[in-house]
């Protein structure tokens, strides 16, 4: 791997972010309404270019602007990661007409978009989805089922839909489709979750689509979701990365000014031990995910390894360096409103979306065994050419 490092301009970037999060989006955040798609703080991210640059930037770029929006406002990070997530597919895989029709509406803030893989039965194995697309004649289906845990759902304005169109087939038989959410027999509800993000179902009693709904090939959205994974993922441990920073930050703000002792908490070497802990394993998941994008952005040929291996450092990372923070703060943490209290129930999640941590090391040993036995073909190969 690499050694990595940021161009001073990216540095200076990263502090701009971190201070309009601070001082123009959480104000919006604020005054959100917990469980529901915030629409001015949507809105100003438009306002404030970002949500453009989810598509004009590559995923080095996506990873610098969740970490800072991460460590000042994780609702901001939260609502610009969903845009990019929601409408990647219809950038990347969509036709000129889908573009043209949706994306101005989603980088300038006024369209909410959704990514709907997630179903009861079929959360960490994305292959075995049962929401079914019957056929309704030439290049016509009904989609019939459920999605569940869907963020932005029920409130956004169109959804990238993922459905069997071939029975039996596994992933191969999987379509991407974009549905709009006033199709007939479109319905949801919200669902009331730790951190009150809008996370919801998606019921479809035969919702119409056509092949112009279709995004990329039929039987071939399999590689949508995991081409918009790949991209995705790294920028996940982007934001678990800015969460841990918040919460390192505020610990070392805390123990060096909190009386206990005799002294100052960070005069403790258990305490001081501890913060050194932290320092060292946030920083050491920000080379991995900065490194992860960097592959993808040159068109690595082990970016899924690399994706996984971001995904789930930093994830758990950020788990073990709030969990601690808390510690070291005491009850004060606990306390409804406190940063902490805050990034607690925040860090929980990134764990378990987008492939939880258990995909994860399933991705990585995947690879590692694929990559073993290309190396022997290879040596046998070679041996056999001499």
């Amino acid at each position: 791997m690499p050694a990595f490092s940021l161009e001073p301009s990216q540095i200076a970037w990263c502090a701009q972010l971190r201070t309009l999060a601070a001082d123009r989006l959480r104000p919006l955040a604020e005054k959100g309404e917990p469980g529901h798609v915030n629409r001015p703080l949507v809105a100003e991210l438009g306002q404030l270019g970002l949500l453009e640059r989810l598509f004009t930037s590559g995923a080095l770029d996506l990873c610098l602007m969740r970490e800072s929006l991460a460590y000042a406002c994780t609702e901001a990070e939260t609502a610009l990661a969903l845009q990019g997530l929601g409408a990647h597919p219809v950038y990347a895989y969509g036709t000129p007409a889908q573009r043209e029709r949706r994306l101005p509406g989603v980088t300038d803030g006024t369209t909410v978009a959704a990514f709907a893989l997630s179903e009861p039965g079929a959360g960490s194995d994305a292959a075995a989805l049962s929401l079914t697309a019957h056929a309704d004649g030439p290049s016509r289906w009904r989609l019939t089922g459920e999605k569940c845990w869907i963020s932005n759902a029920p409130e956004a304005d169109f959804y990238t839909v993922f459905a069997r169109t071939t029975p039996g087939a596994g992933a191969r038989g999987v379509t991407a489709f974009l549905v709009p959410a006033d199709r007939p027999g479109l319905s949801g509800r919200a669902l009331d979750m730790l951190s009150p993000h809008p996370i919801g179902t998606l019921g479809f009693d035969a919702v119409p689509v056509t092949a112009d709904d279709v995004l990329g090939e039929v039987d071939r959205g399999f590689r949508v979701a995991m081409g918009t994974l790949n991209l995705f993922r790294p920028s996940v441990g982007a934001f678990a990365v800015g969460m841990a920073q918040a919460a390192l930050d505020a610990t070392l703000a805390h123990t060096a000014r909190r009386d206990a002792f005799g002294g100052k908490l960070k005069d403790l070497q258990a305490v001081a031990h501890q913060v050194a802990e932290l320092a060292l394993r946030t920083d050491a998941a920000r080379l991995m995910v900065y490194a992860a994008a960097t592959a993808y952005d040159e068109g690595a040929p082990d970016v899924p390894k690399r994706a996984a291996m971001a995904k789930l450092l930093a994830t758990e990372t950020a788990q073990y360096v709030v969990d601690k923070a808390v510690q070291l703060h005491g009850a004060r943490a606990l306390q409804r409103g406190h940063l902490l209290e805050h990034l607690y129930r925040e860090v929980r999640a990134p764990r378990i979306y987008e492939g939880a941590s258990e995909v994860q090391r399933g991705i990585i040993a995947k690879e590692l065994y694929a990559d073993m036995e290309s190396d022997a073909e290879t040596s046998e190969t070679l041996g056999a050419a001499e």
